[in-house]
């Protein structure tokens, strides 16, 4: 098969492309613009002959003869996607469309990957795939989480009207090797602020909760959800770890796995950031072949860490 990965050389896209160039069989093409991806994570598999690299925006139409598409280009991280919101809706909305395209030309599966974000501040907890979300529309976060929303519902439309085949996974908090040093998501800045001896930065009174899951729990969700042997199973569906902690146990569990004599300094909350977030994964774990995470917060911050060590030079 012939696969594409928009985002490839993102967190998420270059763990998944190191998943999918095993099988020799598939030829896997990687498309990345490098606005927040970064040629480094993908270094290991250019020279490899199943795999190659395009470098091109998601928001330019390509034409390519595929049989599966994992769309994952869109900044994630509020930094990232806050340095320039209109950048960040149309890649969610203009990126969505083009692929959506070139699934209805070819015939392709598209694997849309959305987010926990669509809750917003949910009334609901833990959030399941039937609530629809308390989201600002207007907010400074409102870029990523109504563009993502944008992104399913034109997804769904798609395959009413054309038939195209489609999948959409909700991705609850992320962490693991190839998170960007500086891309302001929680456990990196946590991990790089510890290993610097550096205060850490804890927003609000750092009771806010959020659901932490290792990244190669995820990609394994991200297969099976693609190669689900129910055709009309299409999402969408929380892939994330229900375990719920708080910014200050995280916090706590960094400096112990760190050994970091670092102080918590907090700061003021920014606008709109969720006070709860836990995915319900009770459908991924009945649809997708009782997956559900195993790797556990304090084992995949070890691993994380040593990532990270690399990185900062100790």
């Amino acid at each position: 098969m012939n696969i594409l990965v928009t985002g490839g050389a993102g967190f998420l896209g270059s763990n998944l492309c190191a998943r999918l160039v095993q099988n020799n069989n598939d030829h896997i093409y990687c498309l990345d613009n490098l606005y927040t991806g970064r040629k480094e994570n993908i270094e290991n598999l250019l020279s490899l002959p199943n795999f190659t690299f395009l470098q091109q925006d998601v928001m330019e139409p390509i034409d390519l003869e595929v049989d599966q598409i994992y769309n994952a280009a869109c900044p994630a991280s509020p930094p990232a996607y806050q340095k320039s919101p209109t950048i960040t809706t149309k890649t969610s909305v203009l990126g969505v469309l083009n692929m959506l395209e070139l699934a209805k030309k070819t015939g392709a599966t598209l694997l849309h990957f959305s987010t926990s974000e669509v809750y917003g501040d949910p009334e609901v907890h833990p959030q399941v795939e039937s609530y629809r979300g308390y989201v600002n529309p207007i907010g400074i976060r409102s870029c990523y989480d109504e563009g993502k929303r944008c992104a399913e519902s034109l997804c769904f439309d798609y395959n009413r009207e054309f038939g195209v085949k489609i999948k959409v996974i909700r991705i609850f908090n992320t962490y693991g090797p190839n998170m960007d040093p500086d891309d302001g998501r929680v456990v990196s800045n946590f991990i790089i602020q510890a290993l610097k001896g550096e205060d850490i930065t804890v927003y609000g009174d750092g009771k806010q909760t959020r659901s932490f899951q290792y990244v190669d729990d995820l990609i394994e969700g991200i297969w099976r959800m693609m190669n689900v042997s129910r055709a009309d199973f299409l999402g969408p569906v929380n892939l994330g770890n229900p375990g719920e902690f708080t910014m200050l146990e995280l916090a706590e569990k960094v400096l112990k796995h760190t050994g970091s004599r670092s102080k918590l300094v907090f700061c003021p909350l920014p606008g709109d950031d969720p006070t709860r977030r836990k995915a319900d994964i009770s459908l991924a774990k009945k649809e997708l072949h009782g997956w559900e995470p195993k790797i556990q917060l304090d084992e995949g911050l070890e691993k994380t860490i040593a990532y990270f060590k690399k990185i900062v030079g100790e």
